[in-house]
């Protein structure tokens, strides 16, 4: 059962690029929809460009010509905010500023019928406080689509404080019956995607900025070894460095300048020269006719170790054991209860990232954590200036006879797809823990919103519950200003399965 009937029109003021969106999902979806606008004749023109686009799904073959005509016939301008009276939805798209929105629904409220269900767009403001202006905040909920509206298929329903139930399962129930996936989230800074994904990018930039990898090195490996569609900085370059940033300082002003949510110096400092991505040209990358990408740091060819001793098993890096035996490679396996880590014939260790770094130790080598061994095409490797080069060139040699190319970084803490990984899985425990979102809507958000490769809860559980908590708490004791710290959810994670598995 749908939340409205397909004869119940639903209106969406503003007609930028989210608003004639969020109008295309309705109209295609069978609704009669009203597009308003103050600006005059911007409502015209953001029909005549959604009919364009009806028009290309046709020849397509995505939409017949009868739905389109009929869909053309239920697309009406509305001049006046008068003209939605009869409308059982109203969403708003507009500018993002708490004043505009808030005397936007003031003026909507005493217009339309009183079970209206009134809905924000908002990807940065509280929904909260855009409803705090309404007589009857009840029937007011978020509904942040995703840009482009009618391609991405995450919808998060957004309730806030006041917000009834029933108004929140109508909203739900309406983005499903529009083809949507919707995902329900309390009213939280970032909601559930903005929120959870702000390591994915900040993680890159502390790499960066601690000098350890340049930015196409950085993108390789989130790719390549991490399984994330795109690097951050070519997704930042996509999105615009001054958008990614204002949402970044957006969610860490709300979260009272929390630490874990700090934005990159370096990032404003790209945004403050007007560098912003492909939009002007530049950022991250030079995206000007003729200019050449950058490559990333790829290693020289070096010899395969004559063997390797196994020390455990290896834990998330397991599968290399088998990929290390189909390459010829010997193996010798050791049981040892105080480490996993592989020792070469140098007798240097290649050790999977865990937080610390390599000039603590003889003769280490760290290598990066990969969403699959076997299907990585790139794996990272640090070292510290004392490090062996026959150890370096040995690992080096190993993972270039697995079939991967190798990128060496400097001797930064948790790497680059390990840092990231457990921070973003530490801040989905604790946004669970807070009541934001259900583990499995979570999962959902990230998968739909950004593409992740994998739900944080699905990471969690492949790389064993204890391994964010270690690898965050070895990253805090180096770099003690709280961005590491781990929370407490994801401390009482770790906890529980230590005492269920006969810890103490």
């Amino acid at each position: 059962m749908t939340a409205l009937d397909l004869s119940s029109p639903v209106a969406v003021v503003g007609t930028g690029t989210m608003g004639q969106g969020i109008a295309q999902v309705a109209l295609v979806a069978g609704h009669p929809v009203r597009l308003h606008d103050t600006a005059p004749g911007r409502a015209r023109e953001a029909a005549d460009a959604i009919g364009a686009r009806l028009d290309r799904l046709v020849e397509k073959n995505r939409l017949s010509g009868a739905d389109r005509d009929a869909a053309r016939e239920r697309l009406l301008p509305a001049e006046s905010l008068t003209d939605l009276a009869d409308c059982a939805l109203v969403v708003e798209a507009v500018v993002e500023r708490l004043d505009v929105k808030q005397r936007l629904f003031a003026e909507l409220e005493a217009i339309v019928a009183d079970d209206c269900l009134l809905a924000t767009n908002t990807s940065s403001l509280s929904v909260t406080a855009i409803g705090a202006a309404l007589a009857n905040p009840g029937r007011f909920v978020g509904l942040h689509f995703f840009n482009p509206a009618p391609l991405l298929p995450l919808v998060e329903v957004v309730s806030g404080f006041a917000t009834d139930v029933t108004s929140a399962t109508r909203a739900y129930e309406l983005a499903g019956a529009w083809g949507k996936a919707p995902v329900a989230c309390a009213d939280t800074p970032g909601f559930i995607v903005n929120r959870i994904a702000r390591p994915f990018y900040a993680e890159a930039f502390a790499v960066y900025e601690a000098q350890a990898a340049d930015p196409a090195t950085i993108d390789a490996v989130l790719r390549e070894s991490g399984g994330f569609r795109m690097g951050a900085f070519e997704l930042t370059d996509l999105i615009g460095q001054d958008v990614n940033e204002s949402v970044t300082r957006s969610v860490w002003e709300a979260f009272f300048q929390d630490a874990r949510f700090s934005p990159s110096l370096a990032q404003r400092r790209l945004v403050e020269s007007g560098r912003l991505g492909r939009k002007t040209g530049r950022g991250w990358y030079d995206h000007r006719d003729g200019a050449e990408r950058p490559e990333p740091h790829t290693a020289e060819p070096a010899g395969p170790p004559a063997y390797v001793v196994a020390e455990g098993d290896l834990g998330p890096a397991s599968d290399l054991l088998a990929l290390i035996r189909e390459a010829g490679i010997p193996v010798r396996e050791e049981d040892e209860d105080h480490g996993t880590r592989l020792v070469l014939p140098s007798g240097g260790q290649l050790v999977l990232a865990d937080g610390q770094t390599s000039v603590e130790f003889r003769d280490v080598v760290y290598f990066d954590l990969a969403l699959d061994y076997r299907r990585a095409t790139r794996i990272a490797l640090s070292a510290s200036q004392d490090t062996s080069p026959r150890t370096l060139a040995e690992a080096t040699g190993l993972f270039q006879a697995l079939g991967k190319k190798v990128s060496l970084i400097g001797d930064v803490p948790g790497m680059i797809v390990a840092r990231t990984v457990a921070r973003i899985i530490d801040l989905a425990h604790d946004a669970v823990a807070k009541g934001v979102a259900t583990e499995e809507d979570v999962d959902t958000a990230m998968q739909l919103g950004v593409n992740y490769p994998l739900g944080p809860f699905e990471w969690s559980q492949r790389l064993g519950r204890n391994w964010a908590y270690a690898l965050l708490d070895d990253l805090h004791l180096r770099d003690p200003g709280g961005r590491y710290a781990p929370s407490l959810a994801l401390y009482r994670h770790a906890y529980a399965s230590d005492k269920r598995e006969g810890g103490s």
